[in-house]
């Protein structure tokens, strides 16, 4: 494994895929049949299942499991301590591994510490999902939610800044100058590449 960096206390299973440029650090545990793209950054104490698909440039803060069943597309970021389910009716005492429910984290969007996603949903493009909320139904592309059950409070650039629309439900973002519009519900990039 080229150009990877791996500290000295992280299990590496067999048969896992790990990108060039990849830092998994401390007491992390990276199972069979994953696979994590380029330039991606695993915290410390961060479990991979199999079959979880992490895209390129996802970063991975502390204390997160990303259990079988989750894909997240590139530039996606994990906050510390967020928590994803895999099987809506666990039960100890009764196996259900062959219904497992995916979840997708679309490029670029951003879960915040400690949120918990619930499976079987869509996280959108570069939505941002607010500290300690719990996500129990899709969220659609740059939608800010927040809360238990989380609501969509707002609307968010690419660079995670409030969207404010005008009178001809348009944006721009304060950072990197990037105009939005809102139309039929929906936020669009207006001068997309």
């Amino acid at each position: 494994m080229e150009n990877i960096q791996i500290h000295e206390t992280a299990v590496i299973d067999p048969g896992c895929q790990i990108g060039e440029g990849t830092r998994i650090w401390h007491f992390s545990h990276i199972m069979p049949e994953c696979v994590i793209g380029k330039n991606c950054n695993l915290g410390q104490n961060v479990v991979v299942s199999p079959g979880v698909i992490l895209g390129n440039n996802v970063k991975v803060q502390n204390n997160v499991s990303i259990y079988t069943g989750v894909i997240c597309e590139d530039d996606v970021f994990l906050g510390p301590g967020c928590v994803f389910t895999n099987i809506t009716n666990p039960r100890s005492a009764i196996p259900r591994k062959e219904q497992y429910k995916k979840t997708i984290l679309r490029k670029g969007a951003t879960i915040g510490a400690n949120a918990t996603i619930l499976c079987g949903n869509t996280i959108g493009t570069y939505a941002l999902i607010g500290a300690g909320s719990v996500v129990t139904k899709d969220i659609p592309p740059y939608a800010l939610v927040m809360g238990n059950p989380a609501r969509q409070t707002g609307w968010v650039s690419q660079y995670g800044h409030t969207l404010l629309f005008d009178e001809n439900s348009q944006a721009t973002c304060p950072e990197s100058g990037e105009r939005y519009m809102l139309t039929a519900g929906n936020v669009i990039r207006l001068d997309e590449d």
